[in-house]
This record gives structure tokens, C-alpha cells and sequence, in this order.
């Protein structure tokens, strides 16, 4: 059977089974309990290390029993173009199925090898993995992030939840402000988010560019809330927002991760 297999795991995320699963154990261990049942989620895509406890929180807000289909919208970083996957992905923890007539019913181009090395997608599929046994995925990964394209993306999600009639949570893969002193990434990345805070999407494109903040996911971002809109989604909450920084103790350059309910 052809399977997306790991390729960050060593690097991201432990390759040896037990010893992610104790990080991950680790990380939902150390989540407060979160008023609402998202529809969509923010989550970063970085080095476990950096970024896990905040992927953590996003997780989180979702109820464990969950069994439905997560949409994984995830970034290219290598410029390839939107496209959706179809095959199960593998993770050190066992494999996780892909909901094949949800991707369908996206009628997106299906490209099994621009998927094969993208680590915005994979490193989700982990938490998914740990805490939601029985969910399946819906891995998307999008290239041009420009405005009118990311609503249309949501547009086309929403329209396959409408279709399939699947139970589905959305998550956005992004991390924030890349390689800036702590306190512009906090100041710069607090103030774009600020504007989903009543689903503004234009808003937030527009206070990514004026202050060319460097997010690597603000496309996957608002197709998320786009879609979510679609659900019935009346507001955003930041969950918690950290940097690189406090793992490295380095603050000269910093990334920043958050973590977002859409509710």
C-alpha cells in the first residue's frame, strides 16, 4: 500500500515511538482546560522543542473523543503548488488514515510527491495520531497565499464538509514572525492576530503586510477561518502565544508560535 512516509521525524519530532509518545504525554499533561469546542484551529510547525507545548494547547481545545476528519492545511516551503494528498501518512505512533472522499470532494490536484518532503503538514500528524486514535485526515497543502485564492480555498472546504456531511475540525499549520528580536515578533505578530479576533481576515492580511511580518502560514490561516465562517464561527482566541527564545534563551532572533481556537 503506498503511505506518505515520515520525513522529519529525528529532526522535528523523536523518531522512537516511546519516546514521543512520552513527549506528547508530556505536552497534553501541561494543558489547561479550554471553554468551547473549536471549529478550527491555529497550530505552529516547528521543532517540537519550540513549538510543541503551544501545538499542545491547540489540540487541546478539541475534545478527545473527536473521531471525525481533520483538514491539515499546511504551507509549501518549497513554492509547489496547491494540491491535496489521497495516501494514509505514517507516523512513528502508527499510521493514520486519509479520509480518500472528503479529498475528493475537494476536487483539488492530487501530488503525492509535492507532499513527500513539506514538514508543515507532517508535524501535526503526530497530536493527531496521540490524541484522536480513531480521526482521519484531510492533508492540504497550499502554495500561492494570496488573498482572493485562500477564501476561495475555504470556500472549497467548506462546500466538501456541506457535501460529505463529515464531522470536521480545520486546522491551520503556521508559525509566526521568523528571526526578529522577541519583543517586535511579540508586538508584530499580537497585533495581526488581534484582527481575527472577529474573523477579520482582510484586516489580518493587511497588518501582515504593513508590518511585513514574516508568517509562513497566513494563507492556510484564513482559509481556515473562511471555512469555519461557512460552520458557523462567530470569533477567534488566542490561546497562548510563545518564541523560540524561551526554549533557546537567545531573544536577538526569535521565532514566534500561537496557538488559536476559531469557535
Amino acid at each position: 500500500m503506498k503511505m506518505r512516509a515520515c520525513a522529519v521525524a529525528g529532526m522535528f519530532y523523536p523518531r522512537e515511538p516511546s519516546h514521543l509518545e512520552q513527549l506528547l504525554e508530556k505536552f497534553f499533561s501541561a494543558v489547561p482546560d479550554v471553554a468551547g469546542r473549536p471549529l478550527g484551529i491555529v497550530s505552529p510547525h516547528a521543532g517540537y522543542i519550540y513549538s510543541g507545548q503551544v501545538a499542545a494547547t491547540a489540540f487541546g481545545a478539541i475534545p478527545p473523543d473527536f473521531s471525525g476528519t481533520f483538514v491539515i492545511i499546511g504551507p509549501s516551503h518549497r513554492g509547489y503548488i496547491t494540491c491535496v494528498s489521497e495516501v494514509p501518512w505514517e507516523t512513528p505512533l502508527g499510521v493514520v488514515d486519509t479520509d480518500t472522499e472528503f479529498v475528493r470532494a475537494l476536487d483539488m490536484e492530487t501530488d503525492e510527491l509535492s507532499h513527500r518532503d513539506e514538514h508543515s503538514i507532517e508535524v501535526q500528524v503526530p497530536f493527531i495520531k496521540y490524541r484522536f486514535p480513531r480521526a482521519r485526515i484531510a492533508p492540504v497543502m497550499m502554495g500561492q497565499q494570496d488573498y482572493p485564492g485562500a477564501v476561495r480555498l475555504g470556500e472549497k472546504i467548506f462546500a466538501a464538509i456541506r457535501r460529505t456531511k463529515r464531522d470536521v475540525r480545520i486546522v491551520a499549520s503556521s508559525d509566526f514572525s521568523h528571526y526578529v528580536p522577541e519583543k517586535k515578533a511579540k508586538e508584530e505578530d499580537l497585533f495581526a492576530i488581534d484582527a481575527l479576533r472577529s474573523l477579520d481576515t482582510r484586516e489580518f492580511y493587511r497588518r501582515i503586510a504593513e508590518k511585513r511580518i514574516t508568517a509562513c502560514g497566513y494563507g492556510p490561516i484564513t482559509a481556515m477561518v473562511t471555512a469555519c465562517t461557512g460552520l458557523g464561527a462567530k470569533a477567534a482566541e488566542l490561546i497562548r502565544y510563545a518564541t523560540s527564545g524561551e526554549t533557546t534563551g537567545d531573544y536577538r532572533e526569535v521565532v514566534g508560535y500561537a496557538s488559536i481556537a476559531v469557535i
